[in-house]
């Protein structure tokens, strides 16, 4: 391959996105793995695979898979009634699983998630993201630090989310928020200000970290009581010997195979895992700036192979995960090089230097993944959206409410159900274009049938055909159309041949092909 200037300034260019997807990435992976119940160490173990060999075998240029906060239930509840060697064991079937829906081509399926439904699940999780941070940024990190999609903050369920939001303002701390405020106003200014837009070399979300860090030594160093302590920072687990190292990875017990729990748990993995890589690799695509289309059956493959690779070595579960996906968007990802970086960068700072990044700062996370929330969730797609029209707008809010407050699997189906409900409503007023209102008795109605016209579209028709005007005559041209489904051509002949004698309807049929046979009316040219 021919390396030139511009190769090794995209190279530049995704090797900085790699390291932004990173920072996000590291809390993701422990926090999830965490809420999971699974050992911390499992999850960077995940967030490697996804990124180096997920990142390598998959065709898409911005996706970035690993953990993910949508199976923590699924989880949650394997390890608890497998044990964590079966389980793991789960985790290789699942992905076994994968690789036949791969090579089954399932993916296309994704092909039909229409575009308000995604929108909708975007805008979603950048409003959860906004909801889930928030506690981080103000210093309210008791509970699993890092865990981005918990939808509990403590574990006080009789309070509801806003009154834990509201409860999260008692463990306010003056330090977190001001390393918050003034991480936002260093990713605003390089978002906004042209000069520092331009220095590519140092990404807003890098200089967050970095001033995070800084800012918070000063705190220690000065005595300070804005100084935030180790509940508030980033919590890697550092091993003191190879032998201490080795000793987090984990091997499937093969023994369980028998167990049919095992197989139900890696059917549920499997499925929910292929769902959710499906809609983010849609959902990736859409907010690509080159508008590349990523083959989903080849990230099926992809996914399959990391999950077998990640349950083999004491990993948990992984898929497409939009949340690191937005961030590797945002910050000028251009080939998947960005997220076999990431990857690296996961393994490198698990083998030489977790204890200093356990000196960064929550709050500068939460600050990078609040912008992110805001530009998944601005006004202006809900502007967007409201001009497309009401069969756009209706299922993308539907969407985006069930996701919000249900789940993210749950709120895409209602959202796909609704859309569906308005994709057969809009079929059967379009399969024709006719006007009543304009036509009276005694006069030539013209009945244009679509390209498609389909057995949904039959109660439409045989509605028009029965309300039309006494004494008229009725032209239906098939001129434009590629298909008629048998129900509708029955219609149509039935009223022509005995139909239309009632009313004195003179009816002639134009354009329609030989096959359908309409030639038992005298009417047909």
């Amino acid at each position: 391959m021919k390396f030139n200037s511009s190769s090794f300034l995209t190279l530049k260019t995704d090797a900085l996105s790699g390291l932004v997807v990173f920072l996000v990435a590291l809390p993701l992976c422990l926090g999830i793995a965490v809420a999971s119940g699974a050992p911390p160490f499992a999850g960077i173990i995940t967030g490697i695979i996804g990124g180096i060999v997920v990142g390598f075998l998959s065709n898409s240029n911005v996706s970035v898979s690993g953990p993910a906060a949508g199976l923590i239930a699924i989880v949650l509840v394997a390890i608890s009634n497998l044990g964590y060697e079966a389980f793991l064991l789960a985790v290789v079937i699942a992905g076994i699983f994968q690789l036949i829906l791969g090579f089954a081509k399932a993916g296309t399926l994704s092909n039909y998630i229409p575009s308000g439904v995604i929108e909708g699940m975007l805008t979603g999780i950048g409003i959860i993201i906004i909801k889930k941070e928030f506690p981080h940024a103000i210093g309210y990190d008791t509970e699993h630090e890092g865990d981005f999609f918990s939808y509990h903050i403590i574990d006080k369920a009789d309070q509801g989310f806003w009154g834990e939001l509201i409860h999260s303002f008692n463990m306010a701390h003056t330090g977190i928020i001001l390393v918050t405020v003034i991480s936002i106003v260093l990713l605003i200014a390089f978002n906004n200000i042209p000069f520092l837009k331009k220095i590519k070399a140092m990404p807003g979300a890098l200089i967050v970290v970095i001033a995070g860090i800084i800012i918070n030594e000063v705190f220690r160093m000065t005595g300070s009581p804005l100084f935030i302590d180790g509940n508030h920072l980033v919590k890697l687990p550092v091993a003191s010997s190879l032998n201490e190292f080795l000793t987090q990875f984990n091997l499937p017990d093969f023994s369980s195979v028998t167990k049919p729990a095992v197989w139900v748990t890696a059917a549920t993995i499997a499925a929910v895992a292929s769902i959710e890589t499906l809609l983010c690799l849609e959902a990736g695509d859409k907010m690509d700036p080159l508008k590349r289309y990523s083959n989903a059956n080849t990230e099926l493959k992809a996914q399959g192979i990391g999950n077998i690779l990640a349950g083999l070595v004491g990993g948990i579960p992984l898929t497409s995960v939009i949340v690191r996906t937005s961030a590797n968007v945002n910050a000028g990802a251009r080939t998947k090089m960005s997220a076999i970086t990431h990857g690296v960068f996961l393994l490198l700072a698990v083998v030489l230097i977790p204890s200093l990044l356990n000196k960064i700062p929550m709050a500068c996370l939460a600050a990078i993944l609040i912008m992110i929330g805001l530009k998944l969730a601005s006004p202006k797609i809900f502007k967007h959206m409201w001009d497309a029209g009401k069969f756009q707008f209706i299922p993308f809010i539907v969407t985006v409410i069930g996701v919000v407050g249900i789940d993210l699997l749950k709120g895409v189906g209602i959202g796909l159900v609704v859309s569906i409900l308005f994709i057969l409503k809009g079929n059967m007023k379009l399969a024709y274009f006719f006007n009543k209102e304009k036509h009276k008795e005694g006069e030539t109605i013209r009945i244009d049938l679509a390209q498609e016209v389909s057995f949904l579209n039959k109660a439409a028709i045989k509605q028009t055909l029965v309300h039309l005007p006494a004494n008229s005559k009725v032209i239906i041209d098939a001129k434009d159309t590629v298909y008629v489904d048998y129900d509708v051509l029955e219609l149509i002949r039935d009223f022509v041949n005995i139909g239309s004698k009632g009313k004195n309807i003179q009816v002639e049929l134009q354009n329609f092909k030989e096959v359908y046979q309409m030639e038992a009316s005298n009417h047909v040219h």
